[in-house]
């Protein structure tokens, strides 16, 4: 039998390296230090479980990259895209996951799989034999943590993420809300109905605004001078940055007409996703917070439909440890220094849950085929995969490296054909069409055992 590959972190990026190693006919061991060890943002031992959102983002693999990344990851037999299929909720054009099922669904598959064992245990130092791959996250223990920076000679890179809080469904006030996608997106009812909008007049967005401004928020531990990622900003962070900045983003009042009072445009809208598939949770879309839970509660009930809302989960905020990958890591995602170790996930500086499962698959697929002996092709560059990989191992600036979320400006241009002076709509086409082709000839170029 083939060497067993190790897995650090049962998260997206550990569970999707472990299905595709195990496809390929590789023994895999997950080590997952859930439950034993706990981390402020995870409930459950489960595998894949998701804690800062429930979105996948957009779905459109046509206009959209990270849709595009989704078709790749489908295309490649993608265990995280079959288990978020079968678990979705109406979201309009996005992909939107009941959570905890969703988790089961992971942990099931991977649990029963006849390659896979998982153990529970931190493990607090680099391994110097075998073959492994760290997809620990975001909230990388401490002592895991210390050993990469004592290796790498290096402080790992950090920034600050926030979580947002998500409500009860029954105790918002739909006399004041309504349920409307932006723009009506989506092909069905429920699709089209998938937000839960509360509107807001001018003189109540300048009063939130200002209590927003004022609240009492996390203050960080002296020394601690991390950034944040743009993607994923505290609101009080955005309202800091100008008056109109929430206006403009999150709480953007377009492609909304109020079911109540359609005559009546809203100054500012807040959004609410549905959280599970019962609909009985919904989450503030955008709302992330690093406000203290106190002020957390007096703030949002200013927001109009939700003045009696209760809380199942209030907003938080956490350190987020990422390494500079295109320092350490080699275009095989190993780590330089110590080629037996392979890095995946949001760890090696890509951002969001669809991002990081991609990377591990693509590690998954990497070790298995070093294992057999074999060397994969190089990802081709026009794919969303590899166009984040690239990035990554060695597109990036190493000095200002920060996480990146998958988008066209990674792709290489397209070619006069495909390219030329085409609208932005026809431009985006012309790079899916080009990464589709390309990534199914990838695709072709190798097979997994089981495919």
């Amino acid at each position: 039998m083939a060497e067993t590959l190790h897995i650090i972190g049962g998260g997206m990026a550990g569970s999707e390296a472990a299905w595709q190693a195990a496809q390929a006919g590789i023994p895999v061991t997950i080590h997952e230090m859930r439950p034993k060890v706990g981390t402020f943002a995870h409930r459950t031992g489960d595998l894949a479980e998701m804690v800062c959102s429930n979105s996948f983002r957009s779905d459109d693999s046509e206009q959209n990259a990270v849709g595009l990344l989704h078709w790749e990851m489908r295309a490649a037999g993608g265990l995280i895209m079959q288990m978020a299929d079968k678990h979705r909720l109406p979201a309009g054009g996005a992909l939107a996951v009941d959570r905890d099922p969703f988790a089961r669904a992971v942990t099931a598959m991977l649990r029963d799989h006849p390659l896979i064992t998982v153990e529970d245990g931190e493990i607090t130092d680099l391994p110097s034999y075998g073959h492994w791959i760290i997809a620990t996250g975001p909230l990388t223990s401490g002592a895991l943590a210390e050993s990469i920076r004592a290796e790498t000679g290096a402080e790992a890179l950090a920034f600050f993420d926030a979580i947002a809080p998500i409500v009860h469904f029954d105790s918002i006030n739909m006399d004041v809300a309504w349920m409307q996608s932006r723009y009506d997106k989506g092909e069905t009812e429920e699709e089209r109905t998938a937000y839960l909008n509360c509107p807001m007049t001018k003189d109540q967005y300048e009063a939130f605004i200002d209590a927003l401004l004022a609240a009492d928020k996390t203050e960080f531990h002296e020394g601690e001078t991390a950034g944040y990622f743009d993607g994923c900003l505290p609101i009080e962070v955005m309202a800091e940055r100008g008056r109109e900045t929430l206006r403009h983003g999150p709480m953007k009042p377009v492609g909304l007409t109020n079911a109540h009072n359609p005559q009546e445009k809203a100054y500012a809208v807040v959004q609410l996703r549905r959280d599970n598939a019962l609909g009985t949770l919904y989450n503030i879309v955008g709302f992330q917070t690093k406000m203290k839970y106190g002020a957390q509660t007096s703030v949002f009930k200013m927001i109009p439909g939700l003045e009696d809302a209760r809380f199942a989960r209030l907003g938080g905020i956490h350190r987020n440890t990422f390494i500079n990958s295109p320092t350490l890591l080699d275009p095989q995602m190993r780590l330089r220094s110590r080629p037996n170790i392979r890095f995946a996930g949001q760890i090696t500086g890509v951002e969001g849950y669809v991002e990081s499962a991609a990377m591990g698959l693509l590690a998954g697929r990497m070790a298995a085929a070093e294992i057999r002996g074999e060397v994969l092709p190089p990802v081709p560059g026009t794919t969303a995969m590899g166009a984040l990989v690239h990035h990554i191992t060695g597109g990036a600036e190493a000095k200002t490296f920060q996480p990146m979320n998958v988008n066209f400006g990674l792709f290489p241009p397209l070619d006069g054909v495909r390219g030329g002076r085409r609208g932005r709509k026809e431009r985006y086409k012309g790079y899916t069409d080009r990464a589709k082709e390309d990534w199914q000839h990838w695709l072709g170029q190798h097979r997994l055992a089981a495919e």
